[in-house]
């Protein structure tokens, strides 16, 4: 996978990075979270109010699991973006292996990309069962909902879908995080658009797992003069917009990680069989 240079490797990060990992010491110590996550430490300046849209406070137990035990930390790629390459060659997956690596201070982290264009949600659950199976991930990064409100899926249906999946994932000890819409300057008068981005919150809500909130972000980088962004509808298709998005799931699984109120959290399902056993 071709590797794209992350923005925010600075000195803060490295400081950040290396606060994290003893964090993760004493997480595999005494089997509990750290209090808190350092904020905003892996987004640019450019890119920062758009953290405002995001729910971080979601833990990530297999994550955690799976870097405090020294395993390869696994993430499956799904959905739309990730195949995309900025104008330097880098997918935006690969600058969130990037950041992952400065921020976590590990060497092992692997991002298998398995996204396909113009996938409904249904058929990338059904494909993701069988991708799961094959490459035995901790977490599952999916970008979804932007091709069901243009095809017009239902809600519900659509509802039913994500719901499904999420707990398929969690009885296979799985975590995910979902990354939402897209952003387009029309699409804030479609009623059917904005009524799939709020059904993606309120499912990410009831299933307590991370959204990033992408068309929301990318709102709010646009209101008023931010001459470091470009325009509204050109801001997708740039390399800034491909890098605050790896900037914000980066921060959302940094975040996850360490998020300080997962005792308190309800608890997943019972375990199901694993599709294999855990590399």
């Amino acid at each position: 996978m071709a590797r794209g240079i992350a923005t925010t490797r600075t000195a803060r990060a490295g400081i950040a990075g290396a606060a994290l990992v003893l964090a993760l010491t004493a997480f595999a110590a005494a089997q509990t979270p750290p209090a808190a996550a350092p904020e905003n430490t892996l987004v640019s300046k450019a890119c920062a109010p758009g953290t405002a849209a995001q729910n971080d406070e979601q833990p990530l137990p297999n994550v955690a699991a799976a870097l405090a035990a020294g395993r390869t930390l696994r993430i499956l790629s799904m959905g739309a973006a990730p195949g995309r390459i900025g104008r330097h060659g880098g997918t935006y997956t690969a600058q969130i292996e990037d950041m992952l690596h400065a921020a976590l201070k590990v060497t092992r982290i692997e991002i298998i990309n398995r996204g396909v264009s113009g996938e409904l949600a249904a058929a990338a659950a059904v494909r993701m069962r069988n991708e799961v199976a094959l490459e035995e991930p901790d977490l599952v990064l999916w970008q979804v909902g932007t091709n069901d409100a243009l095809a017009y899926v239902s809600s519900e249906e659509f509802a039913n879908t994500v719901h499904d999946q999420v707990a398929w994932l969690k009885a296979h000890k799985v975590d995910v995080v979902l990354v939402g819409l897209q952003f387009a300057p029309q699409m804030l008068r479609d009623a059917h658009y904005v009524k799939i981005r709020e059904t993606l919150r309120k499912v990410a809500a009831q299933e307590h797992v991370i959204v990033v909130r992408f068309f929301e972000a990318v709102e709010i980088l646009n209101r008023g003069d931010n001459a470091a962004m470009p325009a509204a509808d050109e801001f997708e298709r740039s390399e800034a917009g491909y890098n605050c998005l790896s900037q914000y799931v980066a921060r959302a699984i940094t975040l996850g990680v360490f998020a300080r109120h997962l005792p308190n959290r309800p608890p997943n399902p019972p375990a199901a069989p694993p599709p294999a056993g855990k590399r």
